[in-house]
């Protein structure tokens, strides 16, 4: 699939009336999310540096990021968007120079964040940091999917209102999408969807309660990621296998598990 047509069928799973997108953090977990039949696969951030065998939130360089994004991408043949974190730089520019920089590897679409270590940076700075990942990667050609943390963030204001102050000048900044991550409560989910002027993207298994897709998008919800949560499952699985190898020496985690032939498989031998 050429790069050109990889954003067009990213962009128009954004037209309704849901969908589910999976994270992947390496070039074998995306591999099997895209033969699962997903139409597109995300990249998570945090499972990428637990992959590299550090901690997200900066730990990871973004060339090496990089490096993972560009095996993800050549190893399917669907879309793939990035989590492209606050966008690796201190200033505009350097967002849109990241972004031109997934975009050359045939990345469909990005994240962009609003915080940086925890702070929400100020409205007009973020507008104008995605205003450059816009110029970076013109509409029609990348998904800009713009991250607001403030949810997340302690700011000592109303998250619901800055949410909507913030998803609006994001959406005149270029932003084809906006991503709210932390909102627990569905009737809250349900408010922003109808102020928020483009598809929202939440993401499940975040927070508790736990809101499924099915309620999502009921709630409104066009896109919903999971973030590093089928990572968590993946290492919770080795966790538990080293612990019964280590304990009682038994092997009960293959039950149940692909065989050998059935990774080769699904791999192309």
């Amino acid at each position: 699939m050429d790069e050109n047509l990889r954003a067009a069928t990213l962009s128009a799973l954004h037209q309704g009336p849901g969908f589910v997108i999976p994270n992947a953090w390496d070039a074998g977990s995306a591999s099997i999310l895209a033969q699962v039949g997903f139409p597109a696969v995300a990249t998570t951030s945090a499972g990428i540096a637990w992959s590299c065998g550090v901690p997200d939130g900066g730990a990871l360089s973004p060339d090496r990021m990089f490096e993972v994004v560009a095996a993800i991408v050549s190893a399917v043949d669907v879309p793939v968007t990035a989590d492209l974190e606050a966008g690796y730089g201190a200033t505009a520019g350097d967002v849109g120079a990241t972004v031109a920089r997934a975009a050359a590897l045939g990345v469909a679409g990005g994240n962009i964040e609003d915080a940086v270590e925890g702070r929400l940076l100020n409205r007009d700075e973020a507008a104008d940091r995605l205003a450059a990942a816009r110029d970076a990667a013109p509409a029609g050609t990348f998904v800009l999917n713009a991250r607001t943390d403030a949810y997340f963030a302690n700011f000592g204001g109303d998250p619901f209102a800055e949410t909507i102050a913030r998803a609006h000048r994001y959406v005149d900044a270029g932003a084809d999408c906006v991503f709210v991550p932390g909102v627990r409560d569905a009737d809250e989910i349900r408010r922003l969807v109808a102020e928020i002027p483009v598809p929202v993207n939440m993401v499940a298994g975040l927070t508790t309660p736990v809101l499924a897709a099915p309620t999502l998008f009921a709630l409104g919800v066009i896109r919903v990621s999971v973030g590093g949560s089928i990572a968590r499952a993946a290492y919770d699985t080795v966790e538990r296998a080293g612990r019964e190898l280590i304990g009682e020496g038994t092997l009960g985690f293959l039950d149940g598990a692909l065989s050998y032939a059935e990774m080769q498989r699904r791999f192309g031998t």
